[in-house]
């Protein structure tokens, strides 16, 4: 992957997709504090599936980022 200022294509994209991902998970934070205080059961597994997988792509993108960040020093 190319590291410099201008970044290469792959770079770009995983900045995309990045952001992306950090957008959904800062989206579904934000629905899940209005949801629970009045969910039903069933909402809540499906809520709590939905927060897991933005949880994981949160700490994706940090370990990329970390990584990325060995790499330039």
């Amino acid at each position: 992957m190319i590291t410099d200022d201008r970044g290469g294509p792959v770079s770009r994209l995983a900045d995309a997709t990045e952001s992306i991902q950090l957008g959904m998970g800062t989206e579904l934070l934000a629905h899940a504090r209005e949801l629970l205080p009045n969910t039903p059961r069933g909402e809540l597994r499906f809520l709590a599936e939905r927060l897991t997988e933005a949880l994981r792509d949160a700490l994706r993108v940090a370990e990329s980022r970390g990584q990325r960040l060995n790499l330039l020093n």
